[in-house]
């Protein structure tokens, strides 16, 4: 937020601000059924909601829709705030609507992923802003696993479970009325041109050979087998196996390089 201007429709410099005595005196007055006051309440805190809201900038949602859930976890935190404890308002009401808000997000979330995984991805990022805060720059994925106890792999895999997709249609630069897009970025080395007349060549040059041949070779290189066990398999000696290989695969060659 930049100085008092206007987000979400709410003039930052029209909204009131409660001192610490006022602030207990009307949460007392709306834990007692004083509608007044809880409205006061609301109206009172929007900045701490607009303050919080900035986290989550940038995340594919509409700034109003998190401006509107925000308002609803600083409803709750009204509510269920405890008299009782020493502690400010707002030490109580942040956590609140960071977590109505990361609800939200993980409930509306492009790509649906297990709520474990979620949990997960919104314990590494509240991590992460502790560390950066008491440190002073981001941490690496070690640093992160080590203060949350779990393995490497589970923080990586918990980042790109809340990471949002991106359209192979994005724009990555304009230079002159022409866009460069993602899908322009992205190089296919395998469904090229080349790629599809070797493996027809490949397909047409197994059909040459004979069904044993072809049967050795699938033993071989597609279920992983020693000689010696695909000898055992097909009844015959290994040496027998190492020719006939040998033989097919020579053939092989031939035929794609003719």
């Amino acid at each position: 937020m930049q100085g008092k201007v206007e987000i979400c429709g709410v003039n930052t410099a029209k909204l009131p601000v409660l001192k610490g005595a006022e602030m207990r005196a009307l949460l007392e007055r709306a834990h007692n059924g004083d509608k007044e006051a809880r409205e006061a309440l609301i109206a009172g805190n929007l900045r701490l909601v607009l303050s919080v809201i900035q986290r989550f900038a940038g995340r594919g949602e509409s700034m109003d829709d998190l401006f509107q859930v925000g308002c609803i976890g600083l409803i709750k935190a009204i509510d269920a705030f405890d008299l009782n404890q020493n502690v400010q308002f707002s030490t109580y009401g942040v956590p609140m609507i960071a977590g109505e808000l990361r609800r939200f997000l993980r409930d509306h979330s492009a790509l649906r992923v297990s709520r474990s995984m979620r949990d997960t991805a919104y314990k590494v990022l509240q991590v992460k802003e502790k560390l950066t805060a008491v440190n002073g720059r981001e941490p690496d994925v070690e640093q992160i696993a080590k203060e949350l106890n779990i393995p490497r792999q589970e923080v990586v895999f918990a980042i790109d479970a809340v990471c949002e997709p991106v359209s192979l249609y994005e724009p990555v630069f304009n230079d002159g009325g022409e866009s460069s897009l993602v899908m322009d970025q992205i190089g296919d080395n395998r469904n090229t041109d080349e790629h599809w007349l070797e493996q027809i060549a490949l397909e047409q040059a197994m059909n040459r050979l004979t069904p044993r041949e072809k049967h050795i070779l699938s033993l071989r290189f597609y279920d992983g087998r020693t000689q010696m066990e695909v000898a055992s398999a097909i009844g015959i000696s290994q040496a027998q196996v190492s020719r006939l290989e040998k033989n097919a695969i020579r053939q092989i060659k031939k035929d794609i390089s003719a």
